[in-house]
């Protein structure tokens, strides 16, 4: 009689308590549920901005920079005129006075759009916003027609120092100039967020206290060029 041999049950592998991917608790979409955050395994778009003091602080370290420059370049052209044998008055170009004149307009301007925008004028912000860019613009052409009269009297980068030091300052404040126009042109076509979103306007503050941080330069620069040249 042959003896029957007992064979132990299979044990059964341990069920994973975790959920399949892209499954809740409650059998709903997402790893937190419907309503936790990040649903569909997505996250929120974070609305972080930098605080006002940022940008002021930003502003300021440029131009404590771009007057380092213009330090730099007055000491050489002083040094320059005292010790070269080669330094020949140039008589610098009238129209220097009519740019001026429209720099020193384009900071009225963009002074009263920033009044403007804070009494919630926003036409009045708008306009004045145009006026300033337009001037600015002009000041840039009116600088290449200053350039223009001197090459047509046969005045170049190259023929004296005193010519090349006209022509250095008078570029490098355009230069730095341009960056203030472009960032006219941002105001412009973002006015509308500005205008309905105070949080965007510290925009309008740093670019008019660039602008008139320029307008005080270029008068350094004329009086430079005026007495020295």
């Amino acid at each position: 009689m042959r003896s029957a041999v007992l064979t132990p049950p299979k044990a059964k592998p341990p069920e994973d308590p975790t959920p399949p991917p892209g499954k809740g608790d409650d059998g709903s979409g997402g790893s937190g549920g419907s309503g936790g955050p990040g649903r569909g395994g997505r996250r929120e778009p974070s609305n972080f901005s930098l605080p006002p003091g940022a940008y002021r602080i930003a502003i300021w370290m440029g131009i404590i920079s771009i007057s380092m420059l213009f330090a730099a370049l007055t000491s050489a052209m002083l040094v320059r005129a005292e010790i070269s044998s080669e330094w020949v008055h140039t008589k610098i170009p009238s129209i220097l006075y009519f740019n001026t004149l429209v720099l020193v307009l384009s900071s009225l301007t963009l002074e009263l759009s920033r009044r403007s925008l804070s009494k919630e004028a926003g036409k009045r912000f708008l306009g004045w916003l145009y006026a300033t860019t337009a001037l600015g613009i002009a000041f840039i052409a009116g600088q290449f027609l200053a350039w223009r009269e001197l090459a047509a009297r046969g005045i170049y980068v190259t023929t004296n120092p005193s010519s090349s030091f006209f022509y250095v300052l008078t570029a490098a404040h355009g230069v730095h100039l341009l960056a203030g126009i472009l960032a006219l042109f941002y105001l412009v076509f973002r006015s509308r967020q500005i205008i309905r979103t105070p949080q965007k306007r510290i925009a309008v503050e740093v670019t008019a206290i660039y602008w008139h941080f320029m307008d005080g330069l270029w008068i350094y620069i004329l009086i430079l060029l005026k007495v020295k040249l």
